[in-house]
């Protein structure tokens, strides 16, 4: 009980260190935080359309789906510089965003005054989400981005006389983003389907458990394929990154807390 306390002690000393979180988001480039934020709200915009289900309902496909390998890819060239804390912080920050974004798109869509509403009824159509979609993206979210970083670590840990090399990368990547991605569509389907629609309204839209693993088990195979793809681009923006330093601040700071603590700040 006592380990378990100082455990939760301890996360929320991190998740609430703001010195941790402002020298992270100074240190992880810009054009990687903005691609990864923006590249999370539209995929949750696009989750709210099942593109794709098949008859009988074996695979179900979200729009989200699309572009949900561009988090994963950004995730795993700052897990592999920044180690798998700083990563999950990284995708609190996506979640806050997002979370904010929808309240936004909420708001606007439920203000009229005066003027014809069904002029924008294509606009509120497409950004006024249904609770059900956004809690149960929010959750996967966190939970998939969570496993990611934590296995693309474990799987690092494997290679020990070349750590940095270009195998390393390729199979942390794609073991942690074939896992990380069939518990993100697990989840999110799930969840939103399965149990929130099925409890609000009744119906799962279609949706069955069969569906859930099919949607799950090929979106694996398909974001695995998109790492293949573009797992080259990380891997060299991860090496030139160690070559001019980038980080370097905060990883120091990072083990300056460890040594402090007497814990495991980070994990590479």
């Amino acid at each position: 009980m006592k380990k378990l306390c100082s455990s939760v002690k301890e996360t929320v000393r991190w998740l609430f260190d703001f010195k941790d979180w402002k020298m992270l988001l100074r240190s992880i480039p810009g054009v990687v935080t903005t691609l990864f934020v923006v590249s999370v709200v539209v995929m949750n915009l696009m989750a709210s359309k099942t593109i794709i289900m098949t008859n009988p309902s074996w695979l179900g496909i979200t729009g989200g789906l699309l572009i949900s390998w561009i988090p994963f890819l950004c995730m795993d060239t700052v897990v592999k510089t920044y180690g798998a804390k700083g990563a999950t912080k990284l995708n609190i920050l996506g979640l806050i965003v997002n979370l904010g974004c929808i309240g936004i798109f909420q708001l606007v869509s439920v203000i009229q005054v005066g003027g014809d509403p069904n002029t924008y009824s294509a606009f509120n159509a497409t950004f006024s989400q249904t609770w059900q979609i956004f809690v149960a993206s929010s959750i996967a979210f966190v939970l998939s981005g969570i496993a990611n970083n934590l296995i693309n670590v474990g799987v690092g840990k494997l290679f020990r006389k070349n750590p940095n090399g270009k195998l390393a990368y390729a199979t942390r990547t794609y073991v942690s983003t074939a896992l990380g991605q069939f518990i993100d569509n697990f989840v999110f389907t799930g969840l939103a389907f399965l149990v929130f629609f099925k409890l609000s309204i009744g119906s799962s839209l279609g949706w069955t458990w069969i569906t859930v693993l099919g949607t799950a088990a090929f979106g694996a195979v398909l974001e695995l394929a998109m790492e293949v793809i573009f797992s080259p681009i990380g891997y060299n923006i991860c090496k030139k990154w160690q070559s001019e330093n980038v980080g370097a601040e905060y990883l120091a700071y990072c083990h300056s807390m460890e040594r402090k603590a007497d814990i495991g700040r980070i994990e590479k």
